[in-house]
Protein backbone atom coordinates (compact mmCIF):
# COMPACT_ATOMS: atom_id res chain seq x y z
CA UNK A 1 0.00 0.00 0.00
CA UNK A 2 1.53 3.48 -1.30
CA UNK A 3 0.85 6.41 0.71
CA UNK A 4 0.90 9.53 -1.04
CA UNK A 5 1.65 12.68 0.69
CA UNK A 6 -0.98 15.32 0.92
CA UNK A 7 0.06 18.86 -0.06
CA UNK A 8 0.78 21.54 2.86
CA UNK A 9 -2.11 23.88 3.02
CA UNK A 10 -1.39 27.46 2.69
CA UNK A 11 -1.76 29.12 6.43
CA UNK A 12 -3.97 31.78 6.27
CA UNK A 13 -2.20 35.12 7.50
CA UNK A 14 -3.08 36.42 11.00
CA UNK A 15 -5.35 39.39 11.24
CA UNK A 16 -4.24 42.01 13.42
CA UNK A 17 -6.02 44.61 14.64
CA UNK A 18 -5.53 48.36 13.74
CA UNK A 19 -6.68 50.77 15.91
CA UNK A 20 -6.18 55.02 15.22
CA UNK A 21 -7.49 57.27 17.21
CA UNK A 22 -10.74 59.43 16.04
CA UNK A 23 -9.40 62.69 15.45
CA UNK A 24 -11.94 63.14 12.54
CA UNK A 25 -15.71 61.52 12.75
CA UNK A 26 -15.89 57.20 12.47
CA UNK A 27 -17.24 57.44 8.75
CA UNK A 28 -14.29 60.47 7.53
CA UNK A 29 -11.57 58.26 9.78
CA UNK A 30 -12.69 54.81 8.14
CA UNK A 31 -12.19 56.80 4.62
CA UNK A 32 -9.21 58.05 5.43
CA UNK A 33 -7.70 54.56 7.11
CA UNK A 34 -9.15 51.69 5.09
CA UNK A 35 -7.53 52.46 1.88
CA UNK A 36 -4.00 52.41 3.43
CA UNK A 37 -4.62 49.44 5.75
CA UNK A 38 -5.83 47.29 2.63
CA UNK A 39 -2.27 48.37 0.65
CA UNK A 40 -0.12 47.53 4.06
CA UNK A 41 -2.31 44.24 4.08
CA UNK A 42 -1.64 43.22 0.36
CA UNK A 43 2.38 44.72 0.19
CA UNK A 44 2.91 42.70 3.90
CA UNK A 45 1.30 39.75 3.63
CA UNK A 46 -0.01 40.46 6.95
CA UNK A 47 -3.84 41.27 7.32
CA UNK A 48 -4.84 44.39 9.19
CA UNK A 49 -8.45 45.17 10.05
CA UNK A 50 -9.60 48.33 11.34
CA UNK A 51 -11.26 48.34 15.02
CA UNK A 52 -12.68 51.72 15.92
CA UNK A 53 -14.61 52.81 19.31
CA UNK A 54 -17.47 55.15 18.89
CA UNK A 55 -15.11 58.25 20.79
CA UNK A 56 -11.72 58.43 20.84
CA UNK A 57 -11.95 57.34 24.19
CA UNK A 58 -13.44 54.23 23.56
CA UNK A 59 -10.91 53.38 21.05
CA UNK A 60 -7.83 53.56 23.31
CA UNK A 61 -9.99 51.74 25.73
CA UNK A 62 -9.33 48.93 23.19
CA UNK A 63 -5.88 49.52 23.35
CA UNK A 64 -5.30 49.55 27.20
CA UNK A 65 -7.48 46.19 27.31
CA UNK A 66 -5.03 44.46 24.98
CA UNK A 67 -7.56 43.61 21.52
CA UNK A 68 -5.15 45.74 19.10
CA UNK A 69 -1.75 45.15 17.62
CA UNK A 70 -1.31 48.68 15.74
CA UNK A 71 -2.31 52.15 16.70
CA UNK A 72 -1.53 55.15 15.49
CA UNK A 73 -1.84 57.30 18.82
CA UNK A 74 0.21 60.09 21.09
CA UNK A 75 -2.05 58.14 24.39
CA UNK A 76 0.39 55.63 25.33
CA UNK A 77 3.47 57.75 26.44
CA UNK A 78 2.27 58.74 30.17
CA UNK A 79 5.01 56.82 32.61
CA UNK A 80 2.24 53.89 33.31
CA UNK A 81 1.75 53.41 29.51
CA UNK A 82 4.94 53.74 28.94
CA UNK A 83 5.48 50.19 31.08
CA UNK A 84 2.76 48.24 28.69
CA UNK A 85 5.88 47.49 26.17
CA UNK A 86 4.07 49.40 23.05
CA UNK A 87 7.05 50.45 20.53
CA UNK A 88 7.05 53.72 18.01
CA UNK A 89 8.38 52.50 14.48
CA UNK A 90 6.64 55.08 12.56
CA UNK A 91 5.27 58.74 12.25
CA UNK A 92 3.87 60.59 9.31
CA UNK A 93 5.91 63.36 8.30
CA UNK A 94 3.38 66.43 8.59
CA UNK A 95 4.54 69.91 9.68
CA UNK A 96 4.95 70.35 13.70
CA UNK A 97 1.78 70.39 15.62
CA UNK A 98 -0.17 72.55 18.27
CA UNK A 99 -2.62 72.38 21.23
CA UNK A 100 -4.53 75.20 20.43
CA UNK A 101 -7.54 76.78 22.44
CA UNK A 102 -9.57 78.36 19.37
CA UNK A 103 -12.93 80.79 19.21
CA UNK A 104 -14.66 81.66 16.29
CA UNK A 105 -13.57 84.87 14.14
CA UNK A 106 -16.54 86.33 15.30
CA UNK A 107 -16.26 85.63 18.78
CA UNK A 108 -15.59 88.55 21.29
CA UNK A 109 -12.99 86.80 23.43
CA UNK A 110 -9.37 87.56 22.49
CA UNK A 111 -7.77 86.52 25.68
CA UNK A 112 -8.31 83.10 27.67
CA UNK A 113 -9.18 85.09 30.47
CA UNK A 114 -11.95 86.18 28.71
CA UNK A 115 -13.56 82.57 28.61
CA UNK A 116 -13.79 82.31 32.37
CA UNK A 117 -17.07 80.74 33.08
CA UNK A 118 -17.98 79.86 29.12
CA UNK A 119 -18.00 76.19 27.70
CA UNK A 120 -15.39 74.98 26.10
CA UNK A 121 -15.76 71.84 24.02
CA UNK A 122 -12.46 68.79 23.98
CA UNK A 123 -12.34 65.79 21.52
CA UNK A 124 -12.79 63.53 24.74
CA UNK A 125 -10.86 62.72 27.84
CA UNK A 126 -8.06 61.03 26.27
CA UNK A 127 -7.09 63.98 23.19
CA UNK A 128 -3.67 64.59 24.65
CA UNK A 129 -2.46 67.17 22.45
CA UNK A 130 -6.26 68.57 22.14
CA UNK A 131 -7.28 68.55 25.54
CA UNK A 132 -4.93 67.64 28.02
CA UNK A 133 -2.36 70.33 26.47
CA UNK A 134 -4.53 73.11 26.53
CA UNK A 135 -6.88 72.35 29.46
CA UNK A 136 -3.58 71.86 31.60
CA UNK A 137 -3.02 75.75 30.07
CA UNK A 138 -6.01 77.02 31.08
CA UNK A 139 -5.96 75.50 35.00
CA UNK A 140 -2.08 77.37 34.75
CA UNK A 141 -4.12 80.48 34.21
CA UNK A 142 -6.86 79.59 36.56
CA UNK A 143 -9.44 80.02 34.27
CA UNK A 144 -12.83 78.09 34.96
CA UNK A 145 -14.87 76.57 32.35
CA UNK A 146 -17.45 74.68 31.55
CA UNK A 147 -15.61 71.28 29.83
CA UNK A 148 -17.66 69.26 27.29
CA UNK A 149 -16.60 66.27 25.75
CA UNK A 150 -17.80 65.22 21.96
CA UNK A 151 -15.95 62.51 21.02
CA UNK A 152 -13.99 63.44 18.48
CA UNK A 153 -12.25 66.98 17.01
CA UNK A 154 -15.18 67.17 14.33
CA UNK A 155 -17.83 67.36 17.35
CA UNK A 156 -15.85 69.39 18.89
CA UNK A 157 -15.94 72.00 16.24
CA UNK A 158 -19.67 71.02 15.39
CA UNK A 159 -20.35 72.33 19.47
CA UNK A 160 -18.29 75.48 18.58
CA UNK A 161 -20.66 75.80 15.13
CA UNK A 162 -23.92 75.25 16.84
CA UNK A 163 -23.24 77.97 19.71
CA UNK A 164 -23.47 75.06 22.20
CA UNK A 165 -19.45 75.97 23.32
CA UNK A 166 -17.58 79.53 23.02
CA UNK A 167 -14.12 77.95 22.55
CA UNK A 168 -12.41 74.23 21.46
CA UNK A 169 -9.53 72.78 22.65
CA UNK A 170 -8.22 71.62 19.55
CA UNK A 171 -5.41 69.95 17.45
CA UNK A 172 -3.73 72.88 14.88
CA UNK A 173 -3.30 70.40 12.68
CA UNK A 174 -7.22 69.21 12.82
CA UNK A 175 -8.17 72.77 13.14
CA UNK A 176 -6.76 73.79 9.68
CA UNK A 177 -8.44 70.81 8.39
CA UNK A 178 -11.34 71.84 9.72
CA UNK A 179 -11.18 75.59 8.10
CA UNK A 180 -10.30 74.38 4.74
CA UNK A 181 -12.81 71.51 4.78
CA UNK A 182 -16.05 73.72 6.18
CA UNK A 183 -14.84 77.23 4.91
CA UNK A 184 -15.08 78.94 8.29
CA UNK A 185 -12.50 81.45 10.40
CA UNK A 186 -11.12 80.91 13.76
CA UNK A 187 -9.17 82.98 15.62
CA UNK A 188 -6.46 81.17 17.83
CA UNK A 189 -6.87 82.82 21.39
CA UNK A 190 -3.24 80.10 22.42
CA UNK A 191 -1.16 77.59 21.08
CA UNK A 192 1.49 75.13 22.71
CA UNK A 193 5.05 74.76 21.83
CA UNK A 194 5.29 72.76 18.19
CA UNK A 195 4.99 68.92 18.55
CA UNK A 196 5.35 65.91 16.46
CA UNK A 197 2.61 63.84 15.03
CA UNK A 198 0.82 61.30 16.35
CA UNK A 199 2.90 57.40 16.44
CA UNK A 200 2.73 54.31 14.76
CA UNK A 201 2.71 52.04 16.95
CA UNK A 202 3.20 47.64 17.66
CA UNK A 203 2.06 46.06 20.46
CA UNK A 204 4.87 43.97 22.03
CA UNK A 205 3.19 40.94 21.22
CA UNK A 206 3.24 41.44 18.03
CA UNK A 207 6.28 38.91 16.47
CA UNK A 208 9.18 40.42 14.63
CA UNK A 209 8.71 39.37 11.33
CA UNK A 210 5.16 40.48 11.05
CA UNK A 211 6.24 44.17 11.99
CA UNK A 212 9.16 44.32 10.24
CA UNK A 213 6.46 43.29 7.37
CA UNK A 214 3.86 46.09 8.39
CA UNK A 215 7.05 48.79 9.00
CA UNK A 216 8.43 48.34 5.31
CA UNK A 217 5.04 48.44 3.89
CA UNK A 218 3.94 51.86 5.64
CA UNK A 219 7.33 53.03 5.24
CA UNK A 220 7.57 52.20 1.43
CA UNK A 221 4.56 53.40 0.96
CA UNK A 222 6.04 56.91 -0.58
CA UNK A 223 8.25 55.31 -2.93
CA UNK A 224 5.56 53.09 -5.02
CA UNK A 225 3.49 54.79 -7.24
CA UNK A 226 -0.03 53.07 -5.87
CA UNK A 227 1.28 54.22 -2.90
CA UNK A 228 1.55 57.52 -3.46
CA UNK A 229 -1.74 57.80 -5.03
CA UNK A 230 -3.16 56.64 -2.02
CA UNK A 231 -1.30 58.65 0.64
CA UNK A 232 -2.17 61.88 -2.18
CA UNK A 233 -6.15 60.65 -1.86
CA UNK A 234 -6.12 60.10 1.84
CA UNK A 235 -4.34 63.38 2.83
CA UNK A 236 -6.56 65.61 0.53
CA UNK A 237 -9.45 63.96 2.07
CA UNK A 238 -8.53 65.76 5.12
CA UNK A 239 -6.90 68.46 4.35
CA UNK A 240 -3.23 67.26 4.98
CA UNK A 241 -0.12 68.33 2.73
CA UNK A 242 -0.31 66.27 0.02
CA UNK A 243 3.29 65.03 0.19
CA UNK A 244 2.26 63.56 3.62
CA UNK A 245 3.78 60.22 3.41
CA UNK A 246 5.00 57.58 6.72
CA UNK A 247 8.51 57.98 7.63
CA UNK A 248 10.60 55.94 10.39
CA UNK A 249 10.23 57.22 14.35
CA UNK A 250 12.16 55.21 16.96
CA UNK A 251 10.02 57.10 19.28
CA UNK A 252 12.70 59.66 20.44
CA UNK A 253 10.90 62.53 18.71
CA UNK A 254 7.75 62.59 21.81
CA UNK A 255 9.89 63.78 24.41
CA UNK A 256 7.36 66.59 25.07
CA UNK A 257 4.94 64.18 25.36
CA UNK A 258 6.70 62.01 28.25
CA UNK A 259 7.81 65.57 29.82
CA UNK A 260 4.15 67.04 29.95
CA UNK A 261 3.13 64.19 32.18
CA UNK A 262 6.11 65.97 34.56
CA UNK A 263 4.07 68.80 35.47
CA UNK A 264 0.68 68.28 34.44
CA UNK A 265 -2.34 68.69 37.05
CA UNK A 266 -3.02 65.78 39.00
CA UNK A 267 -5.97 64.50 36.97
CA UNK A 268 -4.41 65.06 33.52
CA UNK A 269 -1.78 62.90 33.70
Amino acid sequence: MTLLALPALAQEPRTYYFSPVNQYGIELTARYWNPLIRYVSERAGVRLQLKLGRTSADTTAYVLAHEVDFVFTNHLFSPERDRLGWKTFGRRNTPPIHSQIVVLADSPARTLEQLSGQTVAFPGPEALVAYKFSYAELIHRSVPVQVVFSGNMDGAFAQLSSGRAQAVGANSQLTEGWTRREGKALRVLWQSQPLHDLALMVSKNVPPADLRAVERAFLDMARDPEGRKLLASAAELVKLPPDTAFVASDGSEYGAYRSFYQNAPPGLR
